[in-house]
């Protein structure tokens, strides 16, 4: 079939399998060129598919040569309908990591529930025996409790005032106000209870329980902190809430580890596309700004790189340096007084004539349909695509 880009708001709901495919060559490409990364040799990804938690499945298996394990929550592919993309990058990963001789298996379902923790739990002891790493890079709107049922929803809201400021349709690039309002009734606990720590928590006891973890294991889940600019709907809000409780659980999980000599970090990452940023109002217009001022001072980061800078310097360090909150702030460039300065400033500039001058949003744009598989240079769009691709380790 021929497959197109078709939108719907922040996500796209056609994936190009050949596109996908295409993102993931280019990310293993870019760690082969790096070279070798010490790090563990047997992975677990919870969150495997997109975004980071594809580049820290990529990083360990072609800069350490690590057997992996993703899990996912994914759609497959149906005649005549394109799986999502998260199907077609892990295809195209499994297969490449084949090529090179490396262990990779995967597992599709709900990461929140007890039948996906078990299953995998039993996958690592068939093949692996132990895991030296489980990276938690979970990103979902909904999240059914596997204890008492109750399935919480997740809010992008502000917490006390409403807060209104810029933002951009990044589809059409005009730029308007937002309104957000602020939460009520349950929203903070909900999206606590959704995107903050327990499920990771959960994770780590359950393969403790089933002595699956080496000595000197580490773990490590995914954060955001950002600017001042973004605080009210991002870090202060119902989202803020949440980080907080992620960040205070690696301090619980820490404290589980001791007898295996073993480590819970959260790392810091910098403001990219992904499809969860996408979603959030006044993000995009920040990611434009900074991208534009994060290339012209030459340390602009995606995924890829910031999670082989993440791995090769600083995750297997001796001493690992981390912030006063003991994180680790792989965001270090985008917080830089510079960068963070001039984004201030053309953030009160920005208007809908001056973005595409001031601002990247064709970066963004770029990005925006690369995480789908589309607008790369080396895949013909107008040629038939096989949307009936399937994961070669898929168990």
């Amino acid at each position: 079939m021929i497959i197109e880009p078709r939108t719907r708001g922040f996500i796209c709901v056609t994936a190009h399998p050949k596109g996908c495919a295409q993102n993931v060559l280019n990310q293993i490409a870019y760690v082969k060129s790096k070279g070798p990364v010490e790090s563990a040799k047997n992975v677990l990804v919870i969150g495997a598919s997109t975004g980071f938690g594809m580049a820290s499945r990529i990083t360990s298996a072609f800069g350490s040569n690590a057997a992996t394990i993703g899990v996912f929550f994914e759609k497959p592919p149906m005649p005549g309908k394109t799986a999502s993309s998260g199907w077609y990058n892990t295809a195209a990963f499994e297969k490449e990591a084949h090529a090179a001789g490396l262990y990779a298996k995967s597992i599709n379902g709900d990461a929140f529930s007890t039948d996906i923790k078990e299953k995998t739990a039993a996958l690592i002891k068939q093949d692996l025996g132990k895991i030296d790493l489980v990276v938690y890079s979970l990103a979902s709107p909904v999240r059914t409790h596997p204890v008492s049922g109750i399935r919480y929803k997740s809010t992008l809201k502000p917490i006390g005032d409403a807060y209104t400021n810029k933002t951009v349709d990044f589809h059409t690039g005009e730029i308007k106000e937002i309104t957000i309002q602020p939460a009520a009734g349950d929203d903070i606990d909900n999206t606590v209870a959704v995107m903050g720590g327990e499920d990771w928590e959960m994770w780590i006891n359950t393969l403790k329980e089933n002595d699956l973890l080496s000595s000197n294991f580490k773990t490590v889940a995914y954060s955001y902190i950002g600017p001042k600019l973004t605080e009210p709907v991002y870090r202060k809000g119902t989202i803020g809430r949440a980080k907080d409780h992620l960040e205070k659980t690696a301090f619980t999980i820490s404290d589980t580890l001791k007898d295996l000599n073993g480590k819970a970090y959260v790392s810091v990452n910098k403001a990219l596309v992904t499809q969860s940023s996408s979603a959030i109002p006044v993000i995009p217009l920040y990611i434009s700004l900074l991208y534009k001022v994060m290339k012209e001072k030459g340390v602009h980061e995606g995924c890829i790189e910031q999670i082989y800078r993440l791995f090769s310097e600083r995750l297997y360090l001796d001493d690992i340096p981390t912030d006063t909150e003991k994180r680790i702030r792989i965001d270090d460039w985008e917080m830089r007084d510079d960068v963070q300065e001039k984004v201030a400033a053309l953030w009160k500039e920005a208007t809908t004539e001056n973005l595409s001058e001031i601002g990247d949003l064709e970066g963004y744009r770029t990005d925006f349909f690369n995480l789908f598989g589309f607008n790369f240079e080396e895949v013909d769009y107008k040629a038939e695509a096989d949307e009936m691709i399937e994961i070669p380790g898929l168990v």
